[in-house]
C-alpha cells in the first residue's frame, strides 16, 4: 500500500492496535507523490517499481510527468480494494502497468534469488511503517529472509518498511534513483544500523529531506523523503545530506537540483548514526576540533553506566509514604527516585526527597530481602497477588517473586529521558533508581561531583542530541553505549560550584544557564576556541528544535 504508519515507542499487543497501525495505512499527499515523480523524470526512467502502491497516488504522478515513450510501471499491494481503485484509474496509452496483489517481500525473495532478476531504472513510494511483532508469521519470515540474503543482521526490533527499501535498492539499476517516504528515526534507531550500511555501500548520493511538519495527520513521530541514487561503480564514494524545511513550498522547486547541489558529508566521515548529517560543514567541522581537545573525553572514559532496578511491576515496588503506612512497610522502605518531577536539580538529598515525600511522590523502594517476609508483610504481598504480579516475566523468574534482584545505588546518576537537555544527578542520598534511571560509577580518580558539574555544557548537550534517538512527542533517550560515547570535559576543581549550579539549573532559562556553564568550563582551555562553542550551543539549539518539532530559521 502506498501508506505507513508511525511507530510507538510502547510495546503494546497486536490485539490492542487498530487496523491503520497493523497494516501501516496513511496514504501520501499528491504534492509530495509528484515531488518524487518530477525529480525521477530527470533520469529518463522507463521502469519503475512500487512495492506498496496502494491506490496509485505515485503511479499517477509518474506517468503524468513521464516524458519517454515507452513506461513500464510493477506495483504490489495486500490491499485487494486499494489494488481496484489503482485499475480503474485511466492511465495513458505509454504506460504499461502490471499490478499483483500479493505480499511484496515475498515476491522479492524470488527475485533476489532468480538468475536473473528484475531490475528497474527507478523505485518510489511510501512503504508500510508496522512494528515486526504485529506482522503475520509469514511476513516475519520474508522480512528475516530479505535479511540473510542481502547479508544484513536481522532483530526482531525492526520495522516492515526497512526490508521494503533494501530490496527495493537491490532491484535498481547501476545509477537508477529511489524516491521513498521514511521514517525521520532513519537517522537514529538502532534497528535501522543496518539499513544505513546498506545505503552508504549501495548508493552514491543520499538526501534527506526533513521537514518541520507532520506529512501524515494523527501521528507523533514524523516521516521524511529519502532520494538516493545507487552506484554506477562499486567503487564510488558514498554521500550523505539532510535539508530541513517548512511547509510545502519546497515541493515547487527544482528537485534535481536540490538533489544535486545539496550540502553533503562523504558517509566515511558518519559515524554510526546519521544525526551527525544534521550539523552544517562548519558545524561538523567545529565540533571535530573541540572533541579533539585534551580536555575532551568519551563518556566511557570518566564513568561505568549500568541500567536501574528492574523491579518487573514499577507501581507495586515504589510506593508513596501512605502507602507505607499504612501496610506496615518502613523496615522494608528505602529511597528512591526516577522521574525527572523527582528531581528538577542536579542533587539528590534530603531536603529533594523530604519535599517528594510531601508531595505524594512514590519516593520508596520496597526491598524484600528476608525468606520470612512472606509471612511478615503478607498482606501487602496478597494485593501483589491480586494484580497477577508474580505471572509478569520478570518476577516469574526470580524466586520468591518479590525479591528484586541487583539492588544497589551510585554516587551519581542519570535519568534515561529528557524532554531539554539530559543531566547527571548527584545522589548525596545513596537512594536508589529504577530502570527510567541508569546508575552511573565514577572511576576511581574521578570525583563525583565535577563529573555531575562538567556534564552539563553545550558540547556534551549536542553530542546526546547527535548519540541518542527519539520518539512520538519528542523525548530524547539515551541508552548506556549512546551514554558511553558522548563528549564531555573535565577539569578538576569545579566540582565545588555544583551547590550553585543546582539553584541555577532550577532556577535559570536553559541558553542561559549554558552560555554560563561554558564560560566556565571552556573559556581557560587554551586549545578550545570559543568561537567554536558559539557555534555548537546554535547547532544544539536547533537540533533540540527539531527534536521537538518547533519551527526555527536554520
Amino acid at each position: 500500500m502506498t501508506a505507513k504508519k508511525v511507530p510507538v515507542n510502547n510495546m503494546n499487543f497486536k490485539a490492542n492496535e487498530d487496523e491503520k497501525k497493523l497494516k501501516g495505512s496513511y496514504y501520501t499527499p499528491d504534492w509530495l507523490a509528484g515531488f518524487v515523480a518530477r525529480w525521477i523524470k530527470y533520469y529518463s526512467v522507463c521502469s519503475v517499481l512500487e512495492p506498496s502502491c496502494g491506490d496509485g497516488v505515485f503511479f499517477d504522478a509518474v506517468i503524468r510527468e513521464s516524458s519517454v515513450k515507452k513506461l513500464e510501471l510493477l506495483g504490489f499491494d495486500i490491499d485487494s480494494c486499494a489494488l481496484d481503485t489503482c485499475r480503474r484509474k485511466s492511465f495513458v496509452s505509454n504506460a504499461t502497468l502490471s499490478l499483483h496483489h500479493q505480499d511484496f517481500l515475498a515476491w522479492a525473495i524470488d527475485n533476489i534469488q532468480s538468475k536473473s532478476p528484475q531490475k528497474f531504472d527507478a523505485v518510489v513510494g511510501n512503504p508500510p511503517f508496522v512494528r515486526y511483532q504485529y506482522l503475520e508469521k509469514e511476513q516475519q519470515a520474508n522480512a528475516q529472509k530479505i535479511f540473510d540474503l542481502l547479508e544484513m543482521k536481522f532483530t526482531k526490533h525492526t520495522n516492515l518498511w526497512i526490508p521494503f527499501v533494501v530490496s527495493s535498492i537491490e532491484f535498481l539499476v547501476p545509477g537508477g534513483v529511489i524516491g521513498m517516504v521514511i521514517p525521520s528515526e532513519i537517522l537514529h534507531v538502532l534497528y535501522a544500523q543496518g539499513l544505513r550500511k546498506y545505503l552508504l555501500s549501495s548508493c552514491s548520493k543520499i538526501l534527506l529531506i526533513d521537514p518541520e511538519d507532520l506529512w501524515f495527520d494523527n501521528t507523533l513521530q514524523g516521516a521524511m523523503l529519502l532520494m538516493a541514487q545507487k552506484k554506477g561503480d562499486p567503487g564510488e564514494e558514498s554521500h550523505v545530506g539532510i535539508i530541513r524545511t517548512r511547509g510545502v513550498d519546497f515541493a515547487n522547486g527544482n528537485p534535481y537540483e536540490l538533489f544535486e547541489h545539496a550540502e553533503y558529508i562523504p558517509g566515511h566521515l558518519l559515524p554510526e548514526k546519521w544525526t551527525y548529517a544534521l550539523l552544517s560543514k562548519e558545524e561538523f567541522a567545529a565540533y571535530k576540533r573541540v572533541c579533539t581537545s585534551d580536555a575532551m573525553f568519551a563518556f566511557r572514559e570518566l564513568a561505568n553506566v549500568d541500567v536501574g532496578i528492574v523491579t518487573g511491576a514499577n507501581k507495586f515496588f515504589l510506593v508513596s509514604d501512605a502507602v507505607v503506612q499504612r501496610y506496615s512497610l518502613s523496615a522494608k522502605a528505602h529511597p528512591m527516585f526516577g522521574r525527572s518531577e523527582h528531581c528538577p536539580g542536579i542533587i539528590y538529598d534530603y531536603n529533594q526527597h523530604n519535599e517528594n515525600r510531601e508531595k505524594g511522590y512514590p519516593s520508596n523502594f520496597l526491598y524484600f530481602d528476608s525468606e520470612q517476609d512472606g509471612d511478615v508483610y503478607g498482606e501487602y504481598l496478597a494485593i501483589g497477588i491480586s494484580q497477577n504480579i508474580p505471572s509478569r516475566y520478570k518476577c516469574r523468574i526470580r524466586s520468591p517473586w518479590y525479591k528484586v534482584p541487583s539492588v544497589f545505588s551510585t554516587p551519581v546518576s542519570m535519568l534515561k529521558r529528557s524532554n531539554g537537555m539530559p543531566r547527571l544527578i548527584l545522589n548525596r542520598m545513596n537512594a536508589y533508581t529504577t530502570d527510567t534511571a541508569y546508575r552511573i560509577t565514577p572511576d576511581v580518580d574521578v570525583d563525583a561531583a565535577t563529573l555531575v558539574v562538567c556534564f552539563l555544557n553545550s558540547v556534551t548537550a549536542l553530542s546526546a542530541e547527535l548519540e541518542g534517538r527519539f520518539y512520538g512527542g519528542g523525548v530524547l533517550e539515551l541508552v548506556p553505549s549512546e551514554i558511553e560515547r558522548l563528549t564531555v570535559p573535565y577539569m578538576e576543581g569545579v566540582g565545588q560550584n555544583i551547590d550553585e549550579l543546582n539553584k541555577d539549573v532550577r532556577q535559570m532559562e536553559g541558553r542561559t544557564l549554558l552560555e554560563k556553564q561554558d564560560e566556565l568550563l571552556f573559556s581557560n582551555i587554551s586549545d578550545i576556541d570559543m568561537a567554536d562553542i558559539a557555534i555548537l550551543r546554535k547547532a544544539l539549539f536547533r537540533l533540540q528544535l527539531r527534536r521537538q518539532r518547533i519551527a526555527t530559521d536554520r
